[in-house]
């Protein structure tokens, strides 16, 4: 059980050994020295001794069964304490054969084979534990496919293997088959499951254009895709390699830990052998009564459980938050996470999804909505304007075909135009349209386009000139509005009950809209039309009164997310800004992962302050009662200090794993029949449900 300043942890694949490949690992777990080989032999031992334990009531002088219990300990333990000792470090591993070895010679082989057959089965248990917290992180590996199919030179589909596609290969990805590596879907439509990467329960509707992800299923038809990044460089990999590095930190309590190990080994050693010679020298007991005394307290005093508290509960946690679609950076990022007191939200790309989307079509008097979403979706279809965009969907959803619209022109920073069966047709600002809209709507319509934008929303105005309409044309109001995140309603409320005060948001967009999210959304309080330098002002006048997280989208809020005491970025599978500058990535685009991850992160921090609590307690209180004890006609037996020093190491083990078995939320965390529960918070929404109707708008 190799526990040292550079290891600090056993590590799953053998004690003291540098972390393995998968395909290490399982070649080691089938080994004689591996956890299970350990197990079996620890079971063994622990037979053995209990045969000597009931013979030796019954039949009498077997203690060679004591004997043999305490050699197959040692094979184990010498072992793991050369190999420290080869490194020049003196850890828990020479301390426990050193105790065992002293015990034997003053001719308590038992207890010797007591604190073997424990140590070693505490360090298989113990290492099957790491195995099982390595494997929910390495899950992700078993996303990756193992095969592909490319199109060669011939124009014929074959397989190959994903690590033979480069950038350009055009792949077909058949009904239920992995995404090989990142692609860009070329042909076809369906449906993408990504309920593995990110934690999303529905699946994500693809079309010609979309990026596809490495690890995703293909859930509806056959499709063909053009790859965009090798194997090596997809955003899975990108994933994997991340948490692997985040295996690899130790939060400052473990550092500390750490550096102190080797000394404190050294000094358990120099006071245990100190209690010999006061015993034996000065208050005048046997020697064989000063060495039982003084190998006691060398057991007890041990740092076995010390040291393994803090790792053990960081990993766990590291563990279940990659499961669930969080990726920690390591048990800073955690540690981090859990002492916040304060969050600040970016709103466009964050709060909000940052595109518009179209409510409603609100047409005026007699004009008809379907045909003029059909003339705004003509007129929209060479643009890529987010709101051009939002257009063409909404017609698409609504079953509207577009316009033939013809002549269409771009009057930049205005709108769009063209004709339709030779009339004119323009979108866009009211400026732009005015021309088009007849007189007696023109002060109705600025009237509601006044009142859309109090509500936050963004109004969009669409006209027709036609000499055949009544009015001499047709105009309708397009009113959009930004879509909250799944999770967003939910938040603020969440959070206030982790006891964060205040949720602020910051953004740069305009005060109204700033306004409106905000109290739809109950946040504390808003700052808008920030630059970025401002918002780095604001975030630095909060860390004044406690640690903050600031929670954007990875990309244009890096100052503020470098400002932050940690950083969060949601919804980003595909942003390697987001991988590169967040402490924490969020690769769903659910907000209300960001409560469940800082109460994961409370929990990891209570569960490792139990551990330390519980480990210094069984530390001090055997060793005081080691050493009180034996200054009168009683003392603390060996088996007694065994006993506790072991059970101490399964008990802080036991208490780490139980983070593995969080509750996460239904709707949103892997390892659930991934169905929707309606209750759960976190479904899609606008800021309400629909723009609200603004009244009648006939002459």
């Amino acid at each position: 059980m190799t526990m040292d300043a550079p290891t600090a942890a056993r590590t799953p694949e053998g004690r003291g050994s540098a972390p393995a490949s998968t395909g290490m690992a399982a070649a080691a777990d089938r080994g004689p020295f591996s956890a299970r080989g350990e197990l079996y032999a620890a079971t063994a031992a622990g037979l053995l001794l209990l045969a000597w334990l009931v013979l030796d009531l019954t039949a009498g002088e077997v203690r060679w069964l004591a004997w043999a219990s305490l050699s197959i300990g040692l094979v184990y333990g010498l072992r793991a304490a050369l190999e420290s000792l080869r490194g020049r470090r003196v850890d828990i591993d020479v301390l426990m054969v050193v105790g065992a070895g002293l015990a034997a010679y003053i001719g308590h082989p038992e207890d010797g084979a007591l604190l073997l057959f424990l140590f070693v089965l505490a360090g298989s248990l113990e290492a099957l534990a790491a195995q099982r917290t390595k494997r929910e992180i390495e899950a992700l590996h078993r996303l990756m496919p193992t095969d592909a199919l490319s199109m060669g030179p011939d124009g014929r589909w074959r397989h190959v293997a994903p690590e033979a596609l480069a950038e350009g290969d055009r792949i077909k990805i058949l009904p239920g088959e992995r995404i090989p590596t990142d692609a860009r879907l070329e042909s076809g439509e369906s449906s993408i499951d990504q309920s593995a990467v990110t934690g999303e329960s529905m699946p994500r509707h693809v079309r010609p254009g979309d990026e596809l992800f490495a690890g995703t299923i293909n859930a509806g038809d056959a499709i063909e895709a053009t790859v965009l990044r090798p194997v090596g460089q997809s955003s899975l990999q990108r994933i994997l390699d991340l948490v692997t590095e985040a295996r690899e930190q130790r939060e400052p309590v473990q550092r500390l830990i750490d550096r102190l190990s080797q000394p404190y080994a050294l000094g358990v050693m120099g006071t245990s052998a100190a209690v010999f010679l006061a015993w034996w020298l000065v208050l005048g007991q046997a020697w064989e009564s000063a060495a039982y005394t003084a190998i006691t307290l060398l057991i007890v005093a041990s740092p076995c459980a010390l040291i393994i508290a803090t790792p053990t509960a960081t990993l766990a946690a590291i563990a279940r938050a990659a499961r669930a679609g969080v990726l920690f950076k390591g048990g800073i990022a955690l540690d981090a996470l859990s002492g916040v007191s304060a969050v600040c939200f970016d709103k466009t790309g964050t709060l909000t999804i940052g595109r518009p989307r179209l409510g409603q079509v609100h047409a005026v008097a007699w004009s008809d909505a379907d045909r003029l979403l059909a003339l705004a979706a003509g007129v929209e279809q060479e643009s890529t304007h987010p709101i051009a965009s939002a257009v063409r969907e909404a017609a698409v959803a609504r079953g509207v075909a577009p316009a033939a619209v013809e002549r269409i022109s771009l009057t930049r920073g205005r709108g769009v135009s063209g004709t339709y069966r030779g009339c004119p047709v323009r979108l866009g600002s009211y400026t732009h349209v005015e021309a088009l809209v007849p007189m007696c709507f023109r002060a109705r319509v600025r009237e509601v386009l006044e009142r859309i934008q109090d509500r936050g929303h963004i109004g969009v105005v669409v006209a027709h000139a036609c000499p055949s309409a009544a009015g001499g044309g047709e105009a309708a109001v397009l009113i959009m509005a930004d879509e909250v995140r799944p999770g967003a309603p939910t938040l603020v409320h969440d959070l206030h009950a982790l006891g964060i005060r205040p949720v602020r948001m910051l953004t740069g967009d305009n005060r109204t809209t700033a306004r409106h999210v905000a109290e739809a959304l109950g946040i504390d309080r808003y700052d808008a039309e920030l630059l970025p330098e401002h918002k780095v002002d604001a975030v630095r006048e909060m860390k004044k009164d406690g640690r903050v997280a600031v929670i954007g989208d990875g990309v244009n809020d890096a100052p503020a997310l470098a400002a932050a005491d940690v950083s969060v970025a949601i919804g980003s599978i595909g942003s390697d800004a987001a991988l590169e500058s967040a402490d924490i990535v969020l690769l769903a685009d659910d907000l209300g992962m960001v409560p469940w991850a800082v109460g994961l992160a409370r929990r990891a921090r209570r569960t490792v302050r139990q551990n330390i609590a519980f480990a210094l307690s069984v530390i001090v209180g055997m060793g005081v009662a080691t050493l009180v004890m034996s200054l009168g006609p009683w003392r603390v037996p060996l088996s007694l200090g065994v006993l506790a020093h072991e059970g101490g190491t399964l008990v802080v083990v036991a208490n780490s794993l139980r983070l593995l078995w969080v509750r996460g939320r239904p709707a949103v965390c892997l390892g659930t029949d991934g169905a929707a529960d309606p209750a759960a918070p976190g479904t899609r929404s606008s800021l309400a449900p629909g723009p609200t109707p603004v009244g009648d708008l006939s002459c």
